[in-house]
Parts: structure tokens; C-alpha cells; sequence
């Protein structure tokens, strides 16, 4: 029974019609929005609006050390999150909380300020930068997902876009202002971000916890699945961090053509969200079409980097534009797959960035051996062709436009049952308790089952049982499965 409802809501997305923008929209959080547009800011300057920097190892010069020191510190907390979600779950949700993040705000505040204030890169100096950038940044990104994923797919895809649009679109701004002293004002965006963050989980934990859905897809699957992602995950990162490495050289600004990427990517949100609101995306989903996009503009670079040597806007800037858009679609993927293998969003999001950091790390080490040993100067050319080879591998054998289809798919089934769910519990007046029951009942769940899960006796899940067939003026379990298809319905022709 569980599974004819299910079935009916992927049903429904064939006779949705156009998703028209408000109907998409509602629900978007203002304060989301422009806390996580502060949270994206602060990173897009502090990665790519400093100087390029150089350390040396005896005869090995280590170019962008800043950013893989940043990165370093950022993939050893998040596999220690990892590892505490495991072993020390109520410290890892202390750390999560919303009296930290203003912690990390002030500690990431400091760290960039680090180069402003110290001036020449010295071993104490780095290590410092990068622990009190590295890690508040991580614990801030999985805090912010949290918050992110409370929402339906859509909603929460929606807010990852315009926040990082309109992240971009600030740092652009800066850029026009010649006084050079205007970067410093997006080194304090962590402040704003971490202020609305908290506003935000103080507003959550006010209400009441929502049951954690169950999981829509099987463990093997989901755990083949999330292989393959990852796998892919790390290949895009691998590229990203060998363009990053070439595209400057020490003492130099970190990303001269920076302001073309930022333009590019702002154009980028645009069209991802014009896709997201416009289209039927109950047909052909919404994040496949922004991964396609985001692929586009990153092999576009990769192909056009030798024509556009010494342009205003040279391949990497395009390839830089596309690895942001990418980065926007993973968190949106990321959280889609947390809801539909019913993971905490924090653990899901830190396995993937994981992936993406430790691939980004490896890539501009890589990158700066194969200077080290470059032979001649076709070198860098090489190295852009295996950054491309290495995207197009990831494309076309691990994380495939279809594996996204299918997760849209999968992601819009769970979205229709949480939001028929809810309507249902709403119109008919269910208390907290007979909410909780509702989700179970629509899958078909016995009595003694869901006694199990929610670990009460089977004549209190009966009598809340009548109680809902009472409130929702139904006659048995196959009524309340039929009430459940008519709401996805109404839900889907809204």
C-alpha cells in the first residue's frame, strides 16, 4: 500500500504542469538566503581574491600554500566530524550548535586577517592561517546545511543558488571600488553569516522536532550510489585544483581574472535558477540540467584555454566558473541524498566535501610537482588537458548525468510524501504524536511495526490509529492511503 502511494506521487509529476516561480519559491528563507550569500562571499574572497603565495621546502617551491593549507585543515575536520558523529555524537552536536558558530565567525574573522596584519608567509604563520580558517569554515559549512536541508529539494536548491549568486555578485561589486582597502569589508562577512545562521537554529529549536524520515532508497544502493559520487566527486575536485595552480604565478594576484568568473558564475545561478523555476521540472528534474550546465562552462575552459592565453578572459576563469557552479550543485545533491538515504544533512555534506577538498588538495599539489619537473613549455598545456581528462572521466563513468535523473527522481518522490504528509496532519488537526504515526500508516506499516519504531505499545498506535481515521474522516487504512494520493495530487497541480 505504501508503495501504490509512492508510485502515485511519481505519477503526479507527469500532469504537474509548469512549475510556475512563486510556486517554487515559497517558502524560501530571506534570512537563509542572505546568510548562506555572506557565508559564500567570505569563502570566494578569501580563496581567490589574495595573492598567490609561495612556500619553500629546500629546493621545493610550494605555490597557492595558502589555499592548500586551507584545504588541509578543512579535510581533517571533516573526518573528524565524521568519526564523532560515530563515537562522540553529543560533543560533534555541541560543535554544531548555535552558540559556536559565533565562535567560528570570530576565529575565521582573525584568520583572514592574518596575511593583512603579518605581511611575509613564515611556517607559524601558515599553520595558524590555516587551523583558524580551515576548520571554523567546515564546522560552519555543516552547520549551515543543517539549516538548509529543513526544507523540500526545491526549496533548499533554490536557496543554495541565490545565496551563492548573490555571494558572488558582492565580491564583483568589491572588485569595481578602487580603493584597495574594500576587500577587507568581505573578510568580515563571516560575522553576518554566522549572526543570521544562529537566528535561524535559535527560530528551529524553537519548534518542535520533526520524526526523521525513513529512507527511500535500500543501503546497497544507496551505499553504490554514494560510491560512485564521491569517486566523481574527488576527479572534479583533482581538476579544479590543477587549474588553480596554474592560472597565477607566486607574488601575483591569487585569481587575475577573478572578476570574469564571478560574472560568469552569477550568470550561471541565473540560468540554473531560471531552470529550476520555469521549466517542468517534475519531468526532467532540476539539478541534472544545472550539473549539465555547470560541465559545460568547466570543458568550454578546459578546450579554450590555449585561444584565450593572455585574454581578459582566459580558459581558467571559465573553468573557475563552472567548478563554482559545480560546487552550488553538489551542496543541493548532497542535501537531496541526506533526505533520501535519511542521514543527518551535516554527515552527508561532510563526506562529500571530503571528497571535493581532498580532490582540490591533491590537485594543486600535483599541479605544483609538475612544475617542479616541467620540461618545457607545453607543460602547462598538459597539465589543462588532464585536468579535462579527468572531468570527462568523472562525467561520462562515475557521477553520470543519469545518476542525477535518478536522483532527482528519487528526491521529488520523498519531497511529494513529506508535503502530503504534512497537509494531511494540518487540515485534519493531528497532534504531534498522530503525525509522527501518519508517515508509517501511508507506507503500509502494521500496527506492531510501528510500535517498534517509535517504541510505544501496539493499543496506543491503535487508538492514536482511529483517532487519525476519525480526524481525516476516513474508514480504514486504504481510505487514508487513497486521502494521501488525492493531496500529492492537489500538491503536484498547485
Amino acid at each position: 500500500m505504501g508503495a501504490s502511494f509512492c508510485a502515485r506521487c511519481r505519477s503526479e509529476r507527469s500532469r504537474g504542469g509548469v512549475v510556475g516561480k512563486l510556486r517554487s519559491s515559497a517558502g524560501v528563507s530571506p534570512r537563509r538566503v542572505a546568510g548562506f550569500a555572506c557565508h559564500q562571499g567570505f569563502l570566494y574572497s578569501l580563496f581567490y581574491m589574495g595573492m598567490n603565495r609561495e612556500y619553500s621546502i629546500g629546493s621545493f617551491a610550494v605555490e597557492r600554500v595558502e589555499l592548500l593549507g586551507t584545504l588541509a585543515a578543512m579535510v581533517v575536520t571533516l573526518v573528524v566530524m565524521n568519526v564523532m558523529a560515530r563515537r562522540a555524537p553529543s560533543v560533534r552536536e555541541v560543535m554544531l550548535e548555535r552558540h559556536s558558530v559565533i565562535a567560528y565567525a570570530v576565529a575565521l574573522v582573525i584568520g583572514a586577517f592574518v596575511p593583512v596584519v603579518m605581511g611575509s608567509l613564515q611556517t607559524d604563520e601558515l599553520v595558524f592561517e590555516s587551523i583558524m580558517v580551515g576548520v571554523p569554515w567546515a564546522l560552519m559549512l555543516l552547520a549551515w546545511t543543517r539549516r538548509l536541508a529543513r526544507g523540500t529539494t526545491e526549496k533548499s536548491t533554490v536557496e543554495v543558488f541565490v545565496g551563492a549568486g548573490v555571494g558572488a555578485a558582492l565580491c564583483f561589486l568589491v572588485y569595481l571600488v578602487p580603493a584597495p582597502q574594500a576587500q577587507w569589508a568581505l573578510k568580515l562577512l563571516a560575522i553576518p553569516s554566522a549572526v543570521l545562521l544562529a537566528v535561524d537554529m535559535r527560530k528551529v529549536d524553537a519548534e518542535a522536532e520533526e520524526a526523521r524520515p525513513e529512507a527511500s532508497v535500500s543501503t546497497s544502493a544507496a551505499t553504490d550510489f554514494s560510491v560512485k559520487v564521491l569517486a566523481g566527486t574527488v576527479c572534479f575536485g583533482l581538476a579544479a585544483g590543477f587549474m588553480e595552480a596554474y592560472n597565477s604565478n607566486p607574488g601575483t594576484a591569487a585569481m587575475a581574472s577573478f572578476p570574469a568568473s564571478l560574472l560568469l558564475f552569477v550568470l550561471f545561478c541565473a540560468g540554473a535558477l531560471q531552470a529550476l523555476l520555469a521549466s517542468d521540472v517534475r519531468v526532467r528534474g532540476g539539478l541534472d540540467g544545472a550539473y549539465r550546465l555547470a560541465l559545460l562552462v568547466m570543458m568550454a575552459g578546459f578546450l579554450f584555454s590555449p585561444v584565450l592565453e593572455g585574454s581578459g578572459v582566459p580558459g581558467g576563469a571559465i573553468v573557475l566558473a563552472g567548478y563554482l557552479g559545480l560546487t552550488s550543485t553538489l551542496v543541493s545533491l548532497f542535501l537531496a541524498f541526506s533526505k533520501i538515504v535519511a542521514e543527518d544533512p551535516a554527515r552527508t555534506v561532510a563526506r562529500g566535501f571530503l571528497a571535493l577538498f581532498g580532490g582540490e588538495a591533491a590537485g594543486v599539489m600535483l599541479a605544483n610537482v609538475s612544475n617542479a619537473f616541467a620540461l618545457s613549455g607545453t607543460t602547462p598545456y598538459v597539465i589543462v588537458c588532464f585536468a579535462g581528462l579527468a572531468t570527462l572521466f568523472a562525467y561520462l563513468f562515475l557521477f553520470t548525468e543519469r545518476d542525477f535523473k535518478t536522483l532527482s527522481e528519487i528526491a521529488r518522490t520523498a519531497d511529494y510524501f513529506e508535503e502530503a504528509c504534512a497537509v494531511i496532519a494540518k487540515e485534519a488537526g493531528l497532534s504531534k504524536r498522530e503525525a509522527e504515526i501518519l508517515p508509517l500508516a501511508l507506507r503500509g506499516r502494521t500496527s506492531e511495526r510501528i510500535a517498534g519504531e517509535l517504541f510505544i505499545s501496539k493499543s496506543t498506535v491503535d487508538t492514536h490509529l482511529r483517532r487519525i481515521y476519525a480526524k481525516a474522516d476516513v474508514h480504514g487504512r486504504q481510505e487514508l492511503i487513497d486521502l494521501g494520493e488525492k493531496t500529492a495530487e492537489r500538491i503536484a497541480s498547485r
